[in-house]
């Protein structure tokens, strides 16, 4: 380990120059072919002004940062930095969470719940649009992913199994409600109790042939169960209808249904209430449900955490041949681990081909799977929290950048990149619960 420099040392401009010169070169290598060549029609049309300003803003963040870390305060901040990378998780004692914190989440809870409705409150425009068509459809997709990402958390955050074809329960559970409604005459309440059972059953079939199977060899695994997924689906044509899709009915509630005209037998909602027809009584009552699923969720794997379940996946993704020596049937956790996974996406894909109404195997592609697998690491391995606040961000922030969409991919890999150079544990660091025994006990 080399000695730490004294903090009087002089600061060095021409090596920052240097740095930044240098990040200025890749910097530009890397952005020119992105964003300096245009495709007009035939031709490619060259825009180099664009890939410079990128460089040149890398360039000046180089030089910025080197400059700062040859000083006392950027030191500390680089010591400060390394002791968050190399240390471990936080034991955090149970039932000793702050009164702060629990407010912060009933008013966060409350505003959740107040949304949907904001358009018919006396609330000024601006705070009314949150409840409108398209940021309501918006945040539903933001559910759905939060859903994908805890499901994911649990076999890679919390087990350590490297799976990279967990879109493929999230298929499962969407063709099951688009299918089902097809051929069975399956409804939504029918799909949200059934999807999840199914896609638990096709994570324990995944699970069977891969329980000796680490790192790499797992990931590689998995990611040909989800291409074999959406293979059976793209080309099943007389029972998936292939690339045409499927449709998916609209849901109901006791017989109340959410159109402006009964389509299933029953009774239109706005008829049965007197009220004016509206076309987010759909959005309205998805993203309620959705909502109160999430809730159930995250306090279902809060507690699964603390249970002996939850402490075999810890240990197994610590060190499997420890978890195997102490009596640990690692078969059964990895087995749980993949199903408890799966059942989650099942329940996200129901989600989705609902709030889609129709569903074909284009919405399932690798894609998918990394930008879950990228919400469980930018959120923190492990972390619940972390994960819903990655998933809110990766979903909710490119629509806030709509205008820079031809950038949304570059800014995506930045993130990871930042990322990973200062918070390689993720945005919140997982808190592993510590049981204190009783006083009794401890005296």
């Amino acid at each position: 380990m080399l000695p730490a420099a004294p903090l009087h040392s002089r600061i060095d401009v021409l090596a920052s120059l240097r740095e930044a010169l240098l990040a200025f070169v890749l910097a530009l290598v890397v952005f020119g072919p992105v964003s300096g060549l245009m495709l007009s029609g035939y031709k490619v049309e060259p825009h180099w002004l664009r890939p410079l300003l990128l460089a040149a803003v890398v360039a000046a963040g180089r030089f910025a940062i080197h400059l700062l870390g040859q000083t006392p305060a950027g030191r500390r901040m680089v010591a400060r930095n390394q002791a968050r990378v190399h240390g471990g998780v936080t034991v955090a004692a149970l039932g000793q969470s702050p009164n702060r914190a629990r407010l912060l989440l009933v008013f966060v809870l409350l505003g959740a719940f107040v949304i949907p409705f904001l358009p018919w409150l006396p609330v000024p425009d601006a705070l009314a649009a949150l409840g409108g068509k398209y940021w309501l459809s918006n945040l539903i997709l933001a559910l759905i992913y939060v859903l994908l990402g805890l499901g994911l958390n649990i076999v890679v955050g919390l087990a350590g199994l490297l799976d990279l074809g967990f879109v493929a329960f999230y298929a499962v559970g969407a063709y099951f409600l688009a299918l089902g409604a097809q051929y069975l005459g399956i409804g939504f309440w029918t799909a949200l109790v059934c999807a999840p059972l199914l896609a638990a059953c096709c994570g324990a079939v995944l699970g069977f042939p891969v329980l000796r199977m680490h790192g790499d060899y797992l990931a590689i695994v998995t990611l040909g169960f989800g291409e074999i997924i959406r293979l059976v689906l793209n080309n099943w044509l007389e029972f998936t209808g292939g690339p045409n899709g499927a449709p998916v009915p609209p849901p109901t509630l006791f017989g109340l249904e959410f159109t402006r005209t009964a389509r299933q037998g029953g009774t239109p909602i706005h008829e049965f209430l007197g009220i004016e027809y509206n076309t987010n009584l759909k959005l309205v009552f998805t993203y309620l449900v959705l909502l109160v699923v999430v809730i159930l969720m995250v306090r279902l794997l809060t507690r699964l955490r603390q249970i002996p379940m939850g402490r075999a996946w810890e240990a197994l993704r610590e060190d499997e041949i420890a978890c195997r020596s102490l009596g640990i049937n690692h078969v059964v956790v990895k087995l749980t681990a993949f199903m408890m996974g799966a059942m989650t996406g099942g329940l996200a894909g129901v989600f989705f081909a609902t709030y889609q109404g129709f569903v074909n195997p284009t919405s399932f592609t690798f894609f998918e799977s990394a930008l879950i697998l990228a919400i469980v690491v930018l959120g923190g391995l492990g972390s619940t929290v972390g994960v819903i606040i990655a998933a809110l961000v990766l979903t909710l922030l490119p629509e806030l950048l709509r205008e820079f969409a031809d950038f949304r991919v570059l800014a995506f890999g930045l993130l990871m990149v930042l990322m990973m150079i200062w918070r390689p544990r993720g945005l919140i660091r997982p808190q592993r619960p510590a049981f204190a025994p009783p006083q009794e006990v401890a005296r």
